[in-house]
């Protein structure tokens, strides 16, 4: 961080995800270690390796359906209009100058339907799925709901994307060109995605262990987060609520091969070191990592590598993946927002269905049980396919000054 870089403020986020609507039920959720990945019901899994996946239930998104207009949206759609709507009653004063989402599938599931129907009779239903299915759509039927007009951007970076929109988003405000500024990620399952996985067998059959010495894959999950970036100073000004700051962002792209990273760790261990060297802080000074923790072979190999390298076993670890699975492009911006709703409430989540730590690395795990803490500094980790990675360094309110 350079002299006179202005600091970056969250002033409201929002949050839906299978482990709750809102900041508050989410909260819950993780302290509690809730288990919230079920059979998969909304397809046919029969001849998969992976039957599971973690949800939002329906009946979550089912009251914003309420005009014939939203009736038609997409799930995704909805997720993120009960992101938007709670981030506005927490901070009705916020006006973005732009904004910056992350996401890979989009409508994926309404795009499925497209396609399988133009092998039937001609369904009235096909243009709605045409114009419902663009992976810009959530974003622009959330502005329409809040009652933004900005300039928006979408940032397709694999399981990157979440974590490099906010990432984007808090370089504009620090280096000036920007005041304020809405962003996020959401993603959501669909039948495409998830038998991509499967057939890449890096989902698995078993329970979703990150870390462990036992983890046999991943499982699918979904979700929208959206967090408010403002100038500090300006949010003081203004009289608004500082939540937290993020203080630090790392990227790096190792190019190792198109799904697996090298092996070495070095593609998450630059990103890491230029997030602490982008927040000005050693790594001594992280109480928390909410890690990538896939629980695949080799995503969990490298990570566990270059977190045992920069900070030994001294500062927990957990993924929250553990719980919700892994929700692709939206799961950065979702497990941003978790390290914050953990910085607040003071507590680590727990990593559950962990057993044994590989011996390959040298990890504080926070197995199973939430702990509590006094949390100032938490590192949250996303890295993709094809060697995306990103880190952002989240702080508490006191960051901000």
């Amino acid at each position: 961080m350079q002299p006179n870089q202005p600091a970056v403020a969250i002033v409201a986020a929002g949050i839906i995800s299978p482990l709750g609507r809102g900041l508050e039920a989410t909260a819950r959720s993780l302290r509690d270690g809730v288990d919230c990945v079920t059979p998969v019901t909304a397809f046919d899994v029969a001849s998969a390796r992976c039957h599971t996946a973690a949800h939002v239930p329906g009946t979550w998104i089912d009251d914003l359906r309420d005009t014939r207009k939203r009736r038609r949206l997409h799930p995704a759609s909805l997720m993120m209009i009960a992101a938007m709507r709670e981030l506005r009653a927490q901070d009705p004063g916020f006006a973005p100058q732009h904004f910056i989402i992350g996401a890979t599938g989009g409508g994926m599931t309404f795009g499925e339907a497209f396609y399988r129907s133009l092998a039937k009779p001609a369904d009235r239903r096909r243009a709605g799925w045409l114009a419902n299915y663009n992976p810009q759509k959530p974003l622009l039927d959330a502005q329409e709901d809040a009652g933004f007009r900005i300039p928006g951007a979408i940032i397709a970076n694999a399981c990157a994307s979440g974590a490099n929109a906010i990432g984007h988003a808090f370089e504009l405000i620090r280096s000036g060109r920007h005041d304020a500024i809405l962003c996020g990620g959401y993603d959501c399952i669909s039948e495409l995605v998830f038998r991509g996985f499967d057939s890449l067998q890096a989902s698995t059959p078993e329970k979703i262990r990150p870390f462990d010495a036992a983890r046999t894959g991943l499982v699918l999950g979904e979700g929208a987060a959206l967090v408010a970036l403002e100038n500090a100073a300006r949010a003081r000004a203004r009289g608004a609520q500082i939540l937290g700051c993020v203080t630090g962002y790392g990227i790096s792209t190792d190019t190792h091969h198109i799904t697996q990273p090298h092996p070495s760790g070095i593609g998450p261990r630059l990103a890491i070191e230029r997030a602490l060297g982008s927040a000005n802080c050693p790594a001594e000074s992280i109480d928390y990592i909410n890690a990538h923790g896939t629980a695949t072979t080799f995503n969990d190999a490298t990570e566990g590598l270059a977190i045992s390298q920069l900070f030994g076993n001294r500062v927990p670890v957990s993924s929250t993946k553990s719980m919700m699975g892994h929700a692709l492009g939206g799961a950065g911006a979702i497990e941003a927002v978790f390290s914050l709703i953990a910085i607040r409430e003071g507590f680590i989540p727990p990593n559950i269905n962990f057993m044994n730590c590989d011996p390959a690395w040298d990890l504080s795990i926070v197995a199973n049980q939430s702990r509590p803490a006094t949390l100032r500094r938490v590192l949250t980790n996303s890295f993709g396919f094809g060697g995306a990675n990103a880190a952002l360094v989240i702080e508490s309110a006191a960051g901000a000054n």
